[in-house]
C-alpha cells in the first residue's frame, strides 16, 4: 500500500439502504454472532471484591455463642474504622463507573450494529482494505483444506509404509523357511524394505510441509486476523460515537446539551484516533502476511514438488538430496516414533 493511500483518510460513509441485501435479512445468524461478541468483552473489575454495609459479612445484630459469659454479653468485633469505610466506599464507586461505562458502550455499539443490519444507519468503509482482509479470510480458508487433505495424504501413506514393512518382514522370513522359493521371496523382501525406506523419507518432508502450512495459518494468519477483530470492533465504536455527536448537534443548544456536546466530542475523538490505529496496524500486517506467505510457500511448494517427483521416480538419491537441501533430518533408526509423526 503506497504512502498516499496511508496518509489520506481512504474511508467513506455508506449508507446501508432498507432495499439492499440486507433487507432480505439472511444473516440473522450473523448478527446474533456480533451482538454475542459485542456483548462478551466486560468491564475489568480487577477481581476485587466490593464491600459495602452488611453485604458478605456477619448479619448486625447476631452475636457469636462464645461471646456470651453468664449474663455478660461482649461485642464480637470493635467497629470498623472510619477511613476504612471511605476507602471501600470509593472501590464500590470506582467500579460502579466502570460498569456504567461499559453498558453505556455496549447499548451504543449493538444500537449501531441493528441499525447498520436494518438499514437505518450508515458505517465508515476502506474499501481497499476490507477488500484484502476478506481476500485473506478466503486465503485461510483455502489453507486450511490444504493442511487437512496433506495431513490426510500423510496418515494414509504412513499406513501404507507400515504395511509394506510388515509385507517385507513376512518376505523374509519365508525366504528362510522356503528353500525352493528362497531366492524369490528375498529380492521381494529387498524391494519392500527399499520402498519402505523411500516412503519414511518422504514421510519427512511431507510432514514438514504440513508443520510449515500449519504455522502459516494457525498462528501467523490467526495473529493478523485477531487485529482485523479489533479494527472491526474499534470501526464499530467509532461510528457508534459519530452517529451518537451527529444526533446531538442537530438538537437544541442549551447549556445541558452544549455539555453533552462537549463529552460526545471527545468520546468521538477517542474512538477515531482508535480506529485509525487499527486501521494503520491492519494495513502493515497484511502487507507483511502477504510477503512472508509468498517466501513460506515458494519453499513448501518446492519442496513438496521435489520430493513427492523423487519418491516415485525411483530415484533414491533425488530424494535424500532434497531433504538435505532443505534441512531436513529424520529420527535416528531406534527411536520411539519417525520424525514425520512429530508436530501432528
Amino acid at each position: 500500500m503506497s504512502d498516499g493511500i496511508m496518509s489520506k483518510a481512504a474511508t467513506m460513509e455508506i449508507p446501508i439502504n432498507s432495499n439492499g441485501d440486507a433487507g432480505s435479512l439472511p444473516e440473522d445468524d450473523g448478527l446474533e454472532q456480533d451482538l454475542q461478541q459485542v456483548m462478551v468483552s466486560g468491564p475489568n473489575l480487577n477481581e476485587t471484591s466490593i464491600v459495602s454495609g452488611g453485604y458478605g459479612g456477619t448479619a448486625e445484630g447476631i452475636i457469636p455463642t462464645s461471646t456470651i459469659k453468664g449474663s455478660g454479653l461482649h461485642q464480637p468485633h470493635p467497629s470498623p474504622p472510619v477511613g476504612g469505610e471511605e476507602v471501600v466506599r470509593g472501590i464500590a464507586v470506582e467500579k460502579f463507573d466502570i460498569v456504567k461505562k461499559w453498558g453505556i458502550n455496549t447499548y451504543k455499539c449493538t444500537k449501531q450494529l441493528i441499525s447498520e443490519r436494518f438499514g437505518r444507519g450508515s458505517r465508515t468503509v476502506d474499501l481497499e482494505l476490507e477488500t484484502q482482509i476478506e481476500l485473506l479470510r478466503e486465503t485461510k480458508r483455502k489453507y486450511e483444506c490444504v493442511l487437512q487433505l496433506a495431513r490426510a495424504l500423510t496418515n494414509h501413506f504412513y499406513s501404507l509404509v507400515q504395511t509394506q514393512h510388515a509385507l517385507g518382514d513376512a518376505f523374509a522370513d519365508l525366504s528362510q523357511k522356503s528353500p525352493e522359493l528362497q531366492e524369490e521371496f528375498g529380492y521381494n523382501a529387498e524391494t519392500q524394505k527399499l520402498l519402505c525406506k523411500n516412503g519414511e523419507t518422504l514421510l519427512g518432508a511431507v510432514n514438514f510441509f504440513v508443520s510449515s502450512i500449519n504455522t502459516l495459518v494457525n498462528k501467523t494468519m490467526e495473529d493478523t486476523l485477531m487485529t482485523v477483530k479489533q479494527y472491526e470492533t474499534a470501526r464499530l465504536e467509532y461510528d457508534a460515537y459519530r452517529t451518537d455527536l451527529e444526533e446531538l448537534s442537530m438538537g437544541p443548544r442549551d447549556a445541558s446539551t452544549l455539555c453533552r456536546l462537549d463529552a460526545a466530542q471527545s468520546q468521538f475523538q477517542s474512538h477515531k484516533d482508535k480506529y485509525e490505529k487499527l486501521r494503520a496496524d491492519v494495513a502493515i500486517k497484511l502487507k507483511f502476511l502477504e510477503e512472508n506467505k509468498i517466501k513460506v510457500m515458494h519453499k513448501q511448494l518446492l519442496l513438496f514438488h521435489n520430493a513427492i517427483s523423487a519418491y516415485f521416480a525411483g530415484n533414491q538419491q533425488q530424494l535424500e538430496q532434497t531433504l538435505k537441501q532443505f534441512n531436513i533430518k529424520l529420527k535416528t533408526p531406534g527411536a520411539e516414533k519417525p520424525s514425520w509423526l512429530e508436530e501432528q
